[in-house]
């Protein structure tokens, strides 16, 4: 459907890609990967035609169309959040913004004709339908129909997004290019998605850092490395362990065709000052030269990961953390109705539950980072606790100081070698060390928190969305670094891989209770007897529960 010949990009003298040959099909859903700066956002930036490539040649149909996710919120602050969902239909929106305008002049002047043809139009583009499709779009993706008819700037930042991406997903498109669409998404609202498009009838090409989302949703693999784009067929535990094998197939390929080189050079130092051996030495040599011409060095991969060490200054107290009737509205809406909790030294705590329900909430009312409207908090004895918050601009001051200089402010005592050399293992080298902090990328603003709290030694990490800006080679590090880290863990995440890989105790937060399990992810699943963050029965549990919300409440 979409073919890709020879394709090539370059910026001055670094190539980020060239010799790209792909044909990507209807019905397959392609994860795109590779690390930060490979190319990969350029590559779907020529897809969606805005860029152009440095050479070779795209070939996408004319009749198909694009739905592309783009960050542009700002353009439809007024508009109603169903209305932006429906102008992902171009053609479909001007028929019905037409078809309204003249409906509404219809007293003082009505052309017929028009309405006729436009009418015509909206019944073949489905028209009637479409409110109540982007609805359940809207829906899907978190966004309860009491809403859908206020404007977008009612909305954070984060449901601004989804509704953009709902924009995409209700513009009937044939192709789709999704870049992090899972950012700013609830878990429930992710395995929506994940629903979403394996249903898709059209290509589907996605960059995410999610691993379970890319494993439940790709059925190829498009990887950007060694300066070039190469497909794996399967999901992304399959890629990583297909690429492992044949780097490691060509490695040993490699040397064994230098341990036969080295043997025949043997030889041939040995023999070669002998008369009776010398034509023999001459004939080895020459192969051996032909043999070293024949192996081709394995280029460097554009990934790097870094390593996240974390160690704890002392042990803590057997009671790390205790909170007890803790409640937080803001103006009408109550979000914590009287948390009570106990952490103890070494749990290994995720605290999840769906966006809004209070869980940064109260990891900042836990970190004295905001008030509690009644309860109290009380860290144990001997507790010192490292905070990773979502938002780093408060605490990046001043904006010009340099990474380097944030790491000193904080500990002076710490030689420029040492704080170097930490920087060094979060992946900021040369003159790295040297950007301002306004300059830095979500990914390295989160690495050098990581850096900052690694120096710091807590015994406890309060980590508030901790993936959200990492790539996966960083988020495959930072799971390592903290199965490693010996002290208490408490974190929310939306990631489900990175929960399986950590939490030793689930804490759900739900509108009407808590429910506190000792246990791994694995067999809280179990215990529930459905997967709150994979199942396709959560989505109709939640659709039952809602229906009998409104049921309760018309009764």
């Amino acid at each position: 459907m979409i073919t890709l010949s020879n394709l090539g990009k370059t910026y001055a003298d670094r190539t980020l890609f060239d010799s790209v040959s792909l044909q990507l099909n209807a019905g397959e859903r392609y994860g795109l990967v590779g690390a930060n700066g490979s190319g990969k956002t350029t590559l779907l930036n020529i897809l969606t035609g805005d860029l152009e490539a440095s050479e070779g040649s795209l070939s996408i149909p004319q009749r198909l169309r694009l739905g592309v996710l783009r960050q542009d919120q700002f353009l439809f602050e007024e508009q109603k959040i169903i209305n932006v969902a429906l102008m992902g239909n171009t053609d479909l929106w001007n028929v019905m913004a037409e078809r309204e305008e003249l409906l509404a002049n219809a007293e003082v002047e009505f052309d017929a004709e028009r309405f006729s043809v436009l009418e015509d139009e909206y019944q073949r583009q489905d028209g009637y339908a479409a409110e109540a499709h982007g609805s359940a779009i809207l829906e899907g993706l978190g966004l309860p129909s009491a809403t859908h008819h206020d404007p977008l700037s009612t909305l954070s930042g984060g449901f601004k997004l989804r509704v953009l991406l709902a924009q995409v997903l209700a513009s009937s498109p044939d192709v789709l290019l999704l870049d992090e669409p899972t950012n700013h998404l609830d878990i429930l609202s992710i395995r929506w998605l994940e629903t979403f498009l394996r249903d898709f009838a059209g290509p589907a090409v996605v960059i995410s850092h999610d691993h379970r989302f890319l494993d439940n949703i790709s059925t190829h693999i498009l990887d950007v490395d060694y300066q070039t784009v190469t497909m794996y067929k399967g999901h992304y535990s399959a890629f990583t362990q297909s690429k492992r094998l044949e780097r490691e197939r060509r490695e040993k390929e490699i040397s064994n065709q230098e341990r036969e080189i080295a043997h025949h050079q043997q030889f041939v130092d040995r023999f070669k000052a002998k008369a009776s051996k010398a034509r023999q030495a001459g004939s080895k040599q020459r192969m051996i030269e032909k043999m070293a011409e024949d192996i081709v060095e394995l280029p460097r991969s554009s990934r790097r990961y870094p390593t996240f060490r974390f160690a704890q200054r002392r042990d803590s107290g057997r009671d790390v953390l205790t909170i007890s009737g803790i409640k937080k509205a803001f103006n009408e809406n109550e979000v914590l109705h009287g948390v009570d909790l106990l952490v103890q030294r070494g749990d290994r705590l995720a605290i999840m539950g769906p966006n809004g329900i209070g869980k940064s909430t109260l990891l900042k009312i836990a970190m004295g980072k905001l008030a509690a409207d009644a309860g109290e908090v009380e860290w144990g004895y001997e507790t010192h606790p490292g905070y990773f918050a979502q938002d780093h601009e408060e605490d990046f001051t001043p904006e010009n100081a340099s990474a380097e200089q944030w790491i000193r402010e904080h500990f002076p005592e710490q030689s420029i070698g040492a704080v170097r050399k930490r920087l060094g293992m979060v992946l900021f080298s040369g003159d790295d060390v040297e950007k301002p902090l306004a300059a830095l990328s979500g990914g390295e603003a989160a690495r050098l928190v990581f850096a900052n709290l690694a120096l710091a030694a807590p015994n406890v990490l309060v980590l508030d969305e901790p993936t959200n800006h990492l790539d996966l080679e960083s988020i495959e590090a930072l799971v390592e670094g903290l199965k490693r880290y010996d002290g208490t863990l408490i974190f929310v995440s939306h990631d489900r891989w990175f929960v399986s890989q950590l939490a030793t105790r689930i804490v759900e937060i739900k509108p009407e209770e808590i429910v506190d399990y000792q246990g791994s992810y694995e067999s809280y699943v179990h215990f529930c007897g459905d997967d709150h963050l994979d199942a396709d029965t959560v989505v109709l549990k939640a659709r039952k529960e809602k229906k009998k919300s409104r049921e309760g409440a018309t009764a």
